[in-house]
């Protein structure tokens, strides 16, 4: 009969054994010899993060890096999602500061908070029993991981033995958590319950339809069903470069009436995204093909969200040189939608999206020297004044047309649109989604599409139907 300190301390084994270094939390408590904090207001690590930012930032003056800490300790905004997404804008971007230059003159510079290239150039941390007191409120967080003394994750485990406690039963835990102790969770990037069986990861704003299994280790196959479900999701989501990847790369917040929704990308949508930017990089080099692939999600997997993923890892990719991203739908009402999605994160862009209204439009925004995330319909492609070819546009090999549902016969790549698309972007390299079964038809026609690789996906549970350099399983099971 297992305990919850039996999940606890497999908790930590399996972090250990991934890099983090492992303290129990009475032991670095105030007023311990080897205390970590003044008190137990205090939710960061501060000796840990002074080191970090100072080894991170070498030409920043030590009093503005005072500063940093000071502001970090303080709530920016009173919205816990505000005051969140505040936070990790500074993690992933840097913090703003400014200061006086040996000259005199004021310079305007970033501060880094984590250095997500080089991840053992961080300082890794897991903790556990980490008690936390906000107005007069005592909370003990089962398991904390820290970076840089940034608490970036929590964790809730509860005793498997326990008919009662069940994995919801630590879900409604984060949830007091939130209400109880914000301090903590502000700071938060991703939280985990476990209940010793099953093991699930979401955002600070997830609801429990959100909080999904991490079902593979290194993206290749999904784990087997004997191994822990805890052991997986800590394996594969807290793997160093692999959290810092997702921290910088998939977590997007979404706004709507009230507070925003902070989104997490699922396991799928990660190693679908890393697998066609490494197919896009070689597609888009002076020796590639032009084809990046094409990925299929089961419907209702997230498939928009991913080709924002994937849209903002290669806008950030130092080979694609500032690239344009054209996203490419066959309907009106498609290309608002999926505009609606990428114009929620515009952030994760670096740019904000523009919708091609006419071609004239379209002409103008594609004749660039670099740059933008274009959004049109492929009927724009349609020359004018029944001339039987698009003029030029750009001869760049930094254009990665997105094409979604690529597969449907609006799509014609021999005698319509899609070859107008090509005399107007001859160099431009072409990936498709979709989230439509695939006739067989479409699977033989798409084989003999010179614009759009037949690189087609699986779900994990079939083989492979369409000859393919690489697979990846989009379509693995939530």
């Amino acid at each position: 009969m297992f305990a919850e300190s039996v999940v606890e301390d497999a908790c930590l084994s399996w972090a250990e054994e991934i890099g983090f270094q492992v303290v129990a939390g009475p032991t670095i408590a105030p007023g311990e010899p080897a205390a970590e904090r003044t008190s137990y207001e205090q939710v960061i690590l501060e000796g840990r993060l002074r080191a970090a930012l100072k080894q991170l930032n070498p030409s920043i003056p030590a009093e503005c890096l005072d500063d940093v800490v000071g502001r970090l300790q303080r709530q920016e905004v009173p919205s816990l999602v505000q005051s969140n997404r505040l936070f990790h804008r500074w993690l992933v971007s840097g913090f703003p500061v400014e200061y006086q230059g040996t000259d005199g003159s004021i310079t305007g510079d970033l501060v880094r908070l984590v250095d997500f290239d080089h991840p053992d150039a961080n300082d890794w941390l897991a903790v556990n029993q980490f008690t936390v007191v906000e107005n007069k409120v005592n909370r003990r967080a089962d398991v904390v991981l820290f970076v840089n003394g940034l608490p970036l994750v929590v964790m809730e485990l509860k005793n498997p033995a326990d008919e009662n406690a069940t994995i919801w039963t630590a879900f409604n835990q984060l949830q007091t958590y939130k209400k109880q102790i914000p301090s903590l969770m502000r700071f938060n990037e991703a939280l985990v319950i476990s209940d010793g069986t099953e093991a699930r990861i979401g955002s600070l704003t997830a609801d429990k339809e959100r909080f999904m299994r991490w079902r593979t280790i290194e993206g290749e196959q999904l784990a087997p069903e004997s191994m822990p479900q805890l052991e997986v999701l800590i394996k594969g989501a807290f793997d160093k470069r692999r959290f810092l990847d997702i921290v910088r790369s998939f977590v997007v917040f979404e706004d709507g009436d009230g507070d925003p929704v902070k989104i997490l990308a699922a396991y799928h949508q990660y190693h679908a995204v890393l697998t066609a930017v490494e197919h896009t990089i070689g597609a888009t080099r002076a020796l590639g093909d032009k084809r990046c692939g094409v990925v299929w999600h089961t419907q209702g997997s997230g498939k928009s969200l991913t080709m924002a993923f994937y849209a903002g890892r290669i806008i950030a990719h130092p080979a694609m040189d500032n690239p344009t991203i054209v996203v490419l739908t066959d309907r009106n009402d498609l290309d608002d939608q999926l505009f609606g999605t990428f114009h929620q994160c515009h952030e994760l862009l670096r740019q904000e999206p523009v919708q091609a209204q006419d071609r004239a439009q379209l002409k103008e925004l594609l004749a660039v020297a670099s740059g933008g995330v274009v959004f049109t319909t492929i009927q724009k492609f349609l020359p004018e004044n029944g001339d039987d070819q698009y003029p030029q546009l750009s001869a760049r090999r930094n254009i990665v047309v997105i094409a979604d549902e690529a597969h449907r016969s609006q799509y014609d790549f021999v005698d319509g649109f899609a070859r107008h698309m090509r005399e107007a972007l001859p160099n431009a390299s072409f990936i498709g989604f979709t989230g439509t079964p695939i006739e067989q038809a479409d699977k033989i026609r798409m084989l003999s599409l010179a614009t759009v690789s037949a690189c087609m996906t699986s779900s994990a549970r079939s083989t492979t139907t369409l000859p393919c350099p690489s697979t990846t399983k989009v379509g693995w099971p939530r």
